[in-house]
């Protein structure tokens, strides 16, 4: 078929084989530029993120837009009426072949009409289109235009073009294609050209030339002299857009010939080439003002963030000396709520850090006491004379190693505890149960000396019922060691006979349960204190029965479930009202209730 493309000369291969091999050989280094510029800072992927959007819409555009196709068919509806102008035209310039007229000298004397002239009738009427008359015909109606026109008869045979006319009757002249190997320097206008033709090729067929004689072998001839129009996309030599519409030259339904017309070469890439600089042009600065947003929205982010980076690498390597993190909180922003968690998690690391170092402190000064005093008496006991001086140095040195393995096994769960909150998982659990099994328990296992506990669970608040009312988010095992300290801590100051009073019950969004003492209270200087590690005050002769760390212990717990305790004397009513007298302690124990849906 003549319609389709034909293959490129062997000249033309061998230098796309070239330009593909030398685009194999430098896909490796594009990819190794986008590789390193992906690796970049923040600032470069903001401006690549970007560009790239950009990019994508422009080539939406380039290529799904509708302007080229908008274009051909206003280009075909405009020549298809041209052509059915310019063949009506020409078929009225057709000239009809009447024949002859025989006159009989014989037969002048016959008197009948019929016989006086005889008029030779052709077998048929013949409109034959005449290029001598056709032409003018094609420059009056082509004149001041780009569009060629051809005219071929019935038999194939091309007897008019409108290239090889002139209205002044001077030589037409075409520029040529420029030879092979001419311009071969660098042109930005050619390199422009080769980028244009690589991006934005068309797969329409590849039209060749008309011949003299071989009109009949092209489609849109043959359905023209059929009497059809056809209307055609093709590309010419120079792979630009032609427009081609052909349509029948009749007169009196008779097809007298074809007539072509097609724009001429460039015409309608000339129109998408300037949409695309614009558009282009659009893009280039469009992309300068990403560019430079994208860099200003990446300083607004990249910098602080480099600040805080920095800051946290000084916190890294300089350790021992306190180093302020930048505020970036008054932002509003997620870099404010950053600089914000950064200087909280610093201050909190300092904080941790400080209390090992007391912490450490504080342990190493508790154990040299048993240690001193233990060594002490094993010093003592070679010296010892009586069987009596030895048993009580020995009772020292028992009393010593109890001391001691108190000390340590507190010191071991002290040092535990924050490791294994943060990696156990938070359980809902009713704590007034929890209360009522701990209390059982403790009255169950406790000593004729000490003081029995007493549990109140108040009425839950209209609306909720028991387990809605006292249920809280937390370690059961770990509140329940708080239970346990708080009410061995008021049996060790309770007299024996009196009671233990433990009250729960609803305040607000929290669940509030307080343990009472009838003991000797607490002094107002110390009702803070007696939180810190290894702090005691305890009555004369309970010296080592404790190691100082269970209210500590304790208050570490209930700060991991977000609450709050807190140590106040109990106070007994005076008629007066002059002096209050002590009657004991109480400590007050909140956490936030769980949710219910």
């Amino acid at each position: 078929m003549h319609d389709q493309p034909v293959p490129p000369p062997a000249a033309d291969r061998t230098e796309a084989e070239d330009s593909g091999e030398t685009a194999e050989r430098s896909l490796p280094l594009r990819r190794g530029w986008f590789r390193r510029l992906a690796s970049q800072r923040l600032t470069a992927r903001i401006v690549l993120l970007n560009l790239l959007g950009l990019i994508i819409l422009v080539a939406g555009i380039l290529y799904f837009n509708q302007f080229r196709q908008g274009l051909i068919d206003a280009r075909v509806q405009s020549l298809t009426t041209q052509a059915q102008i310019i063949a009506a035209a020409v078929s009225g310039s057709a000239t009809v072949d009447t024949g002859s007229i025989v006159i009989d000298p014989d037969s002048l004397a016959d008197t009948s009409e019929e016989a006086l002239i005889e008029t030779e009738q052709p077998d048929s009427l013949d409109f034959p289109i005449d290029p001598e008359t056709a032409g003018p015909v094609l420059k009056r109606l082509l004149a001041n235009t780009t569009v060629r026109a051809r005219i071929i008869d019935k038999d194939g045979n091309l007897i008019v073009d409108s290239r090889f006319l002139s209205p002044r009757g001077d030589v037409v002249q075409t520029e040529l294609p420029p030879l092979d190997g001419e311009g071969g320097g660098f042109s930005p206008k050619a390199f422009w050209q080769r980028v244009t033709a690589a991006l934005f090729s068309y797969d329409y067929p590849w039209q060749p030339d008309y011949g003299f004689d071989n009109g009949k072998e092209f489609p849109e001839v043959a359905a023209a002299l059929n009497g059809a129009k056809v209307s055609l996309v093709r590309l010419n030599d120079r792979s630009q857009i032609v427009v081609l519409v052909a349509v029948p030259v009749q007169r009196y339904r008779a097809v007298l010939g074809a007539l072509v017309l097609s724009t001429s070469g460039g015409e309608i890439d000339d129109v998408l080439r300037a949409e695309r600089q614009v558009v282009l042009m659009t893009f280039g600065f469009v992309a300068l003002v990403t560019i430079l947003l994208s860099i200003l929205l990446a300083s607004t982010i990249a910098l602080p963030l480099r600040r805080l980076a920095a800051a946290a690498e000084r916190v890294r390597r300089g350790i021992n000396k306190r180093v302020e993190i930048p505020d970036f909180s008054a932002r509003g922003d997620e870099i404010g709520d950053l600089s914000g968690a950064i200087r909280d998690m610093t201050n909190a690391l300092y904080s941790r850090i400080a209390a090992i170092e007391a912490f450490a402190a504080d342990v190493s000064h508790e154990l040299k006491n048993p240690l001193t005093s233990l060594r002490s008496a094993v010093e003592t006991l070679a010296y010892a004379k009586t069987d009596e001086q030895r048993t009580r140095l020995v009772d020292i040195v028992k009393h010593d190693v109890k001391r001691l393995d108190r000390l340590i096994t507190d010191i071991s769960d002290a040092s535990r505890l924050d490791a294994e909150l943060a990696r156990g998982e938070a359980q809902a659990l009713d704590l007034s149960q929890l209360l009522e099994t701990i209390v059982s328990y403790s009255n169950d296992t406790r000593k004729d000396h000490q003081a029995e506990v007493e549990l109140e669970v108040a009425k839950p608040p209209q609306g909720m019922d028991r387990t809605q009312a006292y249920t809280v988010m937390g370690h059961d095992s770990r509140l329940g060691q708080v239970v346990r300290n708080l009410v061995d801590n008021a049996r060790s100051f309770t007299k024996p006979g009196s009671k233990i009073s433990i009250r729960i019950k609803r305040t607000g969004p929290d669940v509030e349960f307080r343990v009472e003492d009838c003991g000797p209270g607490i002094s107002p200087d110390n009702l803070e204190r007696i939180f810190e590690r290894f702090y005691t005050d305890r009555p004369e002769g309970s010296f080592g029965s404790n190691s100082g760390l269970g209210l500590s212990i304790s208050q570490q717990i209930v700060d991991a479930h977000r609450g709050r305790i807190w140590a106040e004397n109990r106070y007994a009513k005076s008629e007066a009202g002059s002096d209050r007298q002590v009657i004991g302690a109480r400590f007050t124990v909140r956490i936030p209730a769980a949710q219910h849906d």
